[in-house]
Order: C-alpha cells, then structure tokens, then sequence
C-alpha cells in the first residue's frame, strides 16, 4: 500500500506543478487544450467527478480570456530571444480548487484503503506488536574417563524423596549424576514468542511463550526426540509495565531479567517473578547513570505440606531482594566503559534443621521439610534436614528418609565492567569481568545450621572445602558485536572460576559445566551473521570442579539463531 501512496503522490505532484509552474513577469496567453486536457485526465483517473470538472473548465475559461486582456496591454513589450521559456498560466482560483479536490481525493481514498487513517481494522490491532526468536542447536557433552562415579544428584533426591541415608535398612543407591558417559549430538530446540500491547499512555502489557523440557527456569531449551510426541509449551514472561517519567521505569509480574549482569550468576533464559523499579538517566552527552531496585518471591512454601497430619508446617516466603546502581562513560568516539554494582540478598533459602520426628513411626513429614529449595543445580554445599529419633527397638536400623537444604547464606556483592573500544580497520573489541563474593558465607554458622550434617563438599578428613568467591572475565573481537546483519562475525573467549557457595547453583547457566558451582573452565566460540537476524554459532566449553572428587566435562553447542 505503501508504493501505491507513493505513486499516486507522486502523480498529483506533477500535475499540479505542471498546472502552477512559475509565473512570467507577464503571463502569457494560456493554452486552453492544456488545461482542459489535464482536468480531463484527472476525471479520467478518478480524482475529479464530471460535474466538478465542467465548474473548473468553466472558470478557466473566463479566467483565460482575463489573462488574454492582459497579454494585450503588455503586447508592446519586449519580444522574445532565444533561451526563453514560455509558462503556461492557471489561474489561482483555479489551482486552490485543484489542490483541495485532490487532497480531499486523496485523504478519501487513504481512508478507505487504510493507507494514513486506518477504519478497516479494530484500533487495538495497532497497539499491538510481536517479537520472537527461534534457535536450533546441536549439543555434544563430553566426560573424562577418570571422573568419579559416586557423585549424588541432591535435585534429584529432592525432587524424587525423601530418600533413605542409613545403609542398615536401605540397600538403594541415592540419585546419582551421570558423570562418565558421552552424549553426542543432542538435537534441542528454543522457540519463544512475545506479544506487546500499548494498554494506554505510558502503559504496557506483555505476554512471552515458550518451549522447555520442564519448569526449570534456567532453560527454555527443549530436547528434542520421544517419539515425536508433542512438546510442551510454558508462560516464559508476563508483566505489566508503567513508564512513570523519562527515567523511571516500574514493572511487574514475570519480568526479565532487569539487572545488568552476566550468565555466572544469572542465566540469559531467567526471568524473575516480581516486581522492580528502573532507573535511566542521561547526565550530559558523556555520562549517564542508571539503576535497579526490586524484589521478588523465590518460593511460598506448601500451606498445607503434612496434609494427612493435624498439625502443618509453618509457611515460610523465601524472597530475593536486589538493588544495583551503575553508569555508562563515553570516554572519547572510540572507548566506552560501563560499571554497576549490586546487592542482592537472598532471604531464607538456606535449610533449617527439624525438631525431632519420628518418620519411622507414621509421622507425614518434619517441620522443616519446605526449607528444602524449589530448584537446585549442582555444587551448593547441602546437608540432611530431618532430625530423626531413632526407633528404641531397633536404633541401629531406623529408616533415616532425607531431605538435603542448603548449607550457606547468600548476601551477594556483585561487580561488573564492560569497556568497549573500536579499533583500527573497523573492528571492535568488548572487555568483560564480573566480581562476585557471597558476604553470607560463614563455615562456623553452616555448621551450626547443619548440626554437623553437611553431606558433600567435604575432604578425606571431614573439612569443608568451598568457598564465597566467583569471577569470570570475557573477551570479544570482530567487525560486530550486535550481528544484525550479512557478514557480521565475532570470536569470544573467556574464563570462569566459581566456588562452591559464592552464589546459588539454581539460577546461573546451564551449559558452563552442565549448571550449577564448584566449577572452573574456559569457553571460546564465534558467532557469524548469515542474512539478517540469521546468525550461526559454534562454542566450546571445558571445565572441572574446583574441590572433590575429579568432575571434568566439556560442551560442544553449534546453532542456528534466529530472531523477529
């Protein structure tokens, strides 16, 4: 429709500034077959009906034998020499018939076809706007062979227990993690769909789907494969959004991720359940500040967990509460740096051991069964909730049905720096690191909350090996770092270090070491624009675990990236 907009402007253009043209200091004896012919064509066209047509050729007339009387008064001027042009002459009245008609045409025939004025769709349609991405990625997961097999999946054992610890009335391995055999050419798929809607001024309403293998929320990621059977879809974002003032932003509801930071501690597929208000300005043309406070429920624990018992659990809110402040320098046309700080506290996450129960006995639970976490990775120190009162009849073979809670506080610090540098022959370079250290970290209280019951993270002699700190850094070069475009490539490096208890193992990526902490490692890869929005990527991660028991896995991810 547009074209034709264009076109037809265009047409109307030429005509009437063949009909106006300039004007000669003495006008000259129109030519009647032009005008008339070009007021024909325009009722030919459609833009003039008959009747309107007749009134202008009428008033051209009179007007022409004006003009006629005219010429005749200045018939004693100067003749004509060669180089001269000769302009036809419409009169005024003539050419403000013309203009209007044609603009009242014009913005009719706008109006019906829904070129500028749209009548042919409900007025919500053009609030309203789509965005999505789709990405194809083959995975590859890679163990070495003098890895331990005896290291136990406390997600699982979470998810699938409570599971029986005392080998005297169990003869069932716990849940363990697959950590010797390859997985080759995993065929997965990520397909996501937003809509966005302008509710009112200021006001915006969102609404994201998409695919996953389950309600993890560090993936959207689906596996590929099960006999072709269906694959679910999930509420991936849904928020209401109030822009309050240029450089106040509140929204709420399923949000992404609004903090500046990197997928170490938080994964690029996370979204947050909450609300945050977000803060943007812009100083003068080289400084900027900016900011993010928030607060969001990791959890609201089961009102009625013990349902088949009189007496029920307390509920408990296990929230995450964030605050971060940063700024942006332009340093010169060629450098940019930009830095944040923030703190981020999570409140009640750790596990809290039970008062004594008695499981064994028909008790339904402990009453510290919902400190366990909802999600979990791997790496966490952890230890055994349930304080069982073993059977006087048989003490030594008293089922012991666990539950495992985190060990550890977390109260992070977390810092983050990325500069930016165009350099010779168009290229860019992208410097990152990111600081994390976890002041909630403290071994004399984890083992005083564990009451001596911390199961892993342990050495040969009974001392805990882990630690408050994590740190990456990042390193991208090449001609783009948006890859918007045919052509576009960058290559990246970088390095990760992440100790047992510097940040929770729930939440940060799930490719780095298959998820989770106590991991170190480097990545490396590239990324190359095939048409626009269509980029392919190939990245290779390698990595170990930083205490324990040998735990070294690499990844291999080649992709097809999409984006509308």
């Amino acid at each position: 429709m547009i074209s034709n907009v264009n076109r037809l402007s265009l047409a109307i253009g030429m005509v009437i500034a063949t009909l106006v043209g300039p004007v000669a200091a003495a006008p000259a004896a129109p030519s009647e077959n032009a005008t008339i012919n070009l007021i024909r064509l325009l009722v030919q066209q459609g833009v003039l009906k008959q009747e309107q047509a007749d009134g202008l050729i009428a008033q051209a007339e009179r007007e022409a034998q004006q003009a006629r009387q005219a010429n005749t008064a200045v018939a004693a001027g100067p003749a004509a020499t060669p180089g001269d042009v000769r302009v036809q002459y419409v009169p005024a009245i003539v050419r403000d018939q013309i203009r209007d008609q044609v603009k009242a045409e014009v913005m009719a025939t706008a109006k019906q076809e829904n070129w500028a004025q749209p009548n042919t769709f409900p007025d919500w349609v053009s609030r309203i706007s789509f965005d999505g991405d789709i990405r194809l990625r083959d995975e590859s997961r890679y163990y070495s062979g003098s890895n331990s097999n005896e290291i136990v999946d406390f997600a699982k054992l979470n998810d699938k227990g409570p599971y029986d610890v005392n080998p005297n009335s169990s003869s069932n391995l716990p849940p363990l993690l697959n950590t010797r055999e390859d997985r080759e050419n995993l065929f997965r798929l990520r397909a996501r769909l937003g809509m966005k809607a302008q509710v009112a001024e200021n006001w915006t309403a969102g609404i994201r789907i998409g695919t996953g293998s389950d309600n993890n929320p560090v993936s959207t990621t689906q596996t590929l494969g099960g006999g072709f059977g269906k694959k679910d879809i999930w509420l991936d974002q849904g928020y209401l959004t109030w822009k309050a003032t240029d450089d106040l932003t509140l929204t709420g509801g399923r949000i992404a991720n609004p903090f500046f930071s990197t997928d170490m501690l938080y994964s690029t597929d996370l979204n947050f359940d909450g609300v945050a208000a977000i803060f943007n300005h812009k100083l003068n043309r080289d400084w900027g500040l900016f900011g993010t406070v928030g607060a969001f429920p990791v959890e609201y624990t089961n009102d009625t967990s013990t349902s088949n018992g009189f007496d029920k659990e307390e509920s408990d809110n296990k929230w995450l509460y964030g605050a971060q402040i940063g700024a942006n320098w332009a340093i010169n046309g060629n450098h940019r740096l930009k830095g944040a700080l923030a703190y981020y506290r999570f409140d009640d996450i750790e596990g809290q051991r039970s008062s004594a129960c008695e499981p064994w006995a028909g008790a339904p639970g402990c009453d510290t069964d919902g400190s366990r976490v909802a999600f979990m990775q791997k790496g966490n120190s952890v230890f055994l909730l349930r304080d069982i009162t073993p059977n006087p009849l048989n003490p030594a073979a008293t089922p012991q049905p666990q539950f495992v809670g985190l060990a550890s506080e977390f109260n992070l610090l977390d810092l983050n720096l990325v500069w930016d540098a165009d350099l010779p022959e168009n290229f860019k370079l992208r410097s990152q690191a990111n600081y994390i250290h976890n002041l909630g970290y403290d071994e004399g209280e984890m083992r005083k909350r564990s009451a001596g019951q911390i199961v892993n993270n342990l050495d040969s002699n009974g001392e805990l090996e882990s630690g408050a700190n994590a740190w990456m850094v990042q390193f991208t070069l090449g001609n783009s770092l948006e890859l918007a475009k045919q052509g576009d490539w960058n290559l990246f490096a970088g390095y990760k270090y992440i100790q047992p208890d510097a940040l929770p193992d729930g939440f940060n990526d799930s490719s780095f070491h298959l998820g989770g902490t106590n991991a170190k490692g480097y990545f490396l890869g590239g990324n190359y624009g095939l048409a626009k929005n269509v980029f392919a990527t190939g990245r290779w991660l390698s990595s170990e675990a930083v205490y324990g028991a040998p735990f070294d896995i690499d990844v291999l991810q080649l992709e097809i990236n999409t984006r509308f």
